[in-house]
C-alpha cells in the first residue's frame, strides 16, 4: 500500500469534513425564521420562558463563540439536543438511520444488478435497436425526478391494483406473532419504495457499464480472444465484464455515500420513517442541532464513501501508479 497516498486522501478528507463543519454551522443560521418564534408557536409558552430556553442552548451567545462550542462539542461526540424532539441528536438520528440504510441498500441492489444488466445487454448489441430500447429507456427513467416517478408507481401498483402498502415501514396496529411476521411486512412495505428509488439510479450505472464495455471491447486481448474462435457471451463473461467492473466499483462507493441524502424525496413520498423525513421535520421547526447533525452525517457518508473508493481503487486495478 502506498503509506503517501494513504496519508494525503486522509489529510484531505479531514479537511472536507472541517469545511463541511463551517458550511453547517453557517448555512442553518443564515435560514429565515428563528427557534424563540418555533417555541412560542409549538408549545404556547411563555416568551420568558423560551428566551431562558435559547440561552441554555446558547443560541444568545456571539456567533464566533457558538461556533467555538459547535466545533469542541462535534469533536467530543456531542450533537447537541434536539429543539423539537427534546432528545440528544444522536439519539433521534440513530433511531431514524438505520430506516434509511435498509431502504438504501435494497435500492442500490436493484439499480447496481439492474443497471449491470442493462449495461451488458446494450453494449453486446450497440446499435441495435434492443440497445436503443434498453439505453433510452434507463436515461428516461434517470430523468424523471424521484418523487414523482414514486406517485406515479404508488397510485398505479397501490391505489389502483392495492398489491403494495401504501405508507409507512409497517402496518399499523399489527400484533406480530413472531421476528419473521415483522420482517415480512416490513419487506413487504419496502418492494415499492425500493425500486422507485432503484430505478431512479440505474440509469448512471447502466451507462457507465455500457461505455466500460465498450472501451474494453476494443482492447487487444479481446481482439484475440475472438480470434481464437470463442463465443461473444464467453468473451463478455470471462474476458470484459471482470475489467468493465473496475469503474463500476469507484461509482458504487462513492453513489453508497449520496443514497442516504438522495432517499429523502422517496421517504418523503411513501412515508418512510427515516432521515429524509427527520431532516424535513427538523427545517420546519428550525431545529438547527439536528439539522447539523443529519447534514454531517450525510456528508460523513459521501466524504468515507470517496476516501474508500480511491483506496480500493488503488487494490483491484494494479496498473494505477499514484504519485
Amino acid at each position: 500500500m502506498n503509506l503517501k497516498y494513504f496519508i494525503k486522501k486522509l489529510f484531505q478528507s479531514i479537511i472536507t469534513i472541517w469545511i463541511v463543519l463551517t458550511i453547517s454551522f453557517i448555512l442553518f443560521r443564515a435560514m429565515p425564521g428563528n427557534p424563540v418564534s418555533m417555541f412560542i408557536k409549538t408549545d404556547g409558552m411563555d416568551p420568558k420562558v423560551a428566551r431562558a430556553l435559547i440561552r441554555q442552548y446558547g443560541l444568545d451567545l456571539p456567533l464566533h463563540q457558538q461556533y467555538l462550542v459547535y466545533i469542541k462539542d462535534i469533536l467530543a461526540g456531542n450533537f447537541g439536543q434536539s429543539f423539537s424532539f427534546k432528545k440528544p441528536v444522536l439519539d433521534v438520528i440513530g433511531e431514524r438511520l438505520p430506516n434509511t440504510i435498509i431502504l438504501a441498500l435494497a435500492a442500490q441492489i436493484f439499480a447496481i444488478l439492474f443497471g449491470i444488466i442493462i449495461g451488458t445487454i446494450a453494449a453486446a448489441n450497440r446499435g441495435k435497436k434492443i440497445d436503443v430500447i434498453l439505453l433510452g429507456s434507463a436515461l428516461f427513467i434517470y430523468a424523471i425526478p424521484a418523487f414523482w416517478l414514486g406517485i406515479i408507481l404508488l397510485s398505479y401498483f397501490g391505489v389502483k391494483l392495492g398489491v403494495v402498502p401504501l405508507f409507512g415501514m409497517i402496518t399499523p396496529g399489527v400484533e406480530y406473532t413472531s421476528k419473521l411476521a415483522y420482517y415480512k411486512d416490513v419487506a413487504h412495505h419496502l418492494i415499492l419504495p425500493a425500486i422507485t428509488f432503484g430505478l431512479a439510479i440505474t440509469g448512471r450505472y447502466a451507462m457507465i457499464m455500457r461505455g466500460s464495455l465498450l472501451d474494453i471491447f476494443t482492447e487487444d486481448y479481446v481482439t484475440t480472444a475472438r480470434a481464437k474462435g470463442f463465443n461473444r457471451k464467453y468473451i463478455i463473461r470471462k474476458h470484459a465484464l471482470p475489467n468493465a467492473m473496475l469503474p463500476m466499483v469507484t461509482i458504487i462507493a462513492i453513489s453508497l455515500g449520496f443514497v442516504v441524502a438522495g432517499a429523502i424525496q422517496t421517504e418523503t413520498v411513501f412515508s418512510w420513517p427515516g432521515v429524509g423525513i427527520l431532516t424535513i421535520k427538523a427545517l420546519e421547526m428550525r431545529d438547527y442541532p439536528l439539522l447539523q447533525g443529519v447534514f454531517l452525517i450525510i456528508s460523513l457518508c459521501v466524504i468515507a464513501a470517496n476516501f474508500i473508493a480511491d483506496i480500493v481503487y488503488m487494490y483491484i486495478d494494479p496498473r494505477i501508479k499514484y504519485e
